[in-house]
């Protein structure tokens, strides 16, 4: 529920009007970050939860960012070549089969760790005419992502980051047993960025009910969406708050209803977010979206290059 200032409710008491301050729960306590951060694609960030996305046989430096002590860290990958090119740097080189490979950078004295989830995807030239062992993809209007993540139920519930898991991203086509995602690292560090920030200003938020993570061209296509949408190549997500459960989103401005002003709240929140140092350059569009009869209120959120509102 939203944390804004206290509201007073009217109670009766002894037959006289008396007015009762009532405070809103108080937002959950944020997830420790480690004493250190890890560094891969020029993307930064302190969370103990990555994902890395790989092409089979794809090549990563890996190194650690911590100006106290750079030396005694260690990585520990499943799988894959690890070389390591100095203190706290390493050459990563994943398998050239499909699947999760997690990697575990561990602090000198081991009493801290990050865990990289390294997805090495089914390239993309594997998709055959618009179908991918029977899933269906579509065709891309331009630059094509590198290969998709197999959604499995062994992996489904990972952490991609400390607060959303690979689940939230999936695609809402219908699909068989196989299915895929494309997952943008930069959009899960702007949604934690987004959703520490949300908590920061009092609004209880465990994590963002994603509507709509990563979206197939075929299905874009589908719903009639624009076709350069973000989606399709998971750099965006249609997001609201669900503390509830109810599956809309909750009633942020507290005035018991769920409608677009409760999206604007949000809004509001990750624009402000955006104009921060941590949110230049990484988040890029914002929208704010009305209920229908489909859906409820949500927000896009997206990691483009350049500002776009609306």
């Amino acid at each position: 529920m939203a944390r804004s200032p206290r509201i007073a409710y009217p109670a009766l008491a002894l037959g006289a009007l008396t007015v009762v301050a009532v405070a809103p729960p108080a937002a959950p306590p944020p997830v420790k970050a480690p004493g250190f951060a890890v560094r891969y694609r020029n993307v930064t960030s302190p969370d103990r939860v990555r994902a890395l996305i790989v092409r089979p046989g794809e090549t990563v430096t890996v190194e650690v960012r911590d100006r106290a002590a750079e030396s005694g860290y260690v990585a520990r990958p499943t799988a894959g070549r690890l070389v390591p090119l100095s203190a706290g740097r390493w050459a990563w080189t994943a398998p050239p089969a499909p699947g999760l490979y997690p990697i575990q950078v561990v602090a000198p004295d081991g009493s801290d760790s990050v865990t990289l989830q390294a997805f090495v995807v089914v390239p993309y030239d594997r998709v055959q005419g618009e179908l991918l062992n029977g899933y269906r993809i579509g065709q891309y209007p331009r630059n094509p992502p590198a290969g998709f993540v197999e959604v499995t139920r062994e992996n489904e519930d990972v952490l991609v980051s400390p607060h959303f898991r690979l689940k939230q991203f999936l695609c809402k086509q219908p699909a068989g047993s196989r299915k895929y995602v494309v997952l943008n690292e930069r959009l899960l560090v702007a949604l934690e960025f987004v959703l520490e920030r949300v908590n920061a200003a009092g609004y209880r938020a465990t994590t963002f009910h994603v509507m709509s993570g990563y979206r197939t061209p075929a299905y874009n296509r589908s719903i009639g969406n624009v076709r350069f949408s973000q989606h399709q190549w998971g750099a965006a997500a249609d997001i609201f708050i669900d503390e509830n459960g109810d599956g809309r989103m909750d009633d942020l401005n507290r005035d018991g209803r769920s409608d677009i002003r409760d999206a604007e709240v949000l809004y509001r929140l990750i624009d402000a977010a955006a104009a921060r140092p941590g949110g230049l350059g990484l988040i890029g569009g914002i929208g704010k979206y009305a209920p229908t009869s489909a859906h409820g209120p949500f927000v896009h959120v997206d990691v483009r290059d350049g500002k776009a509102r609306w």
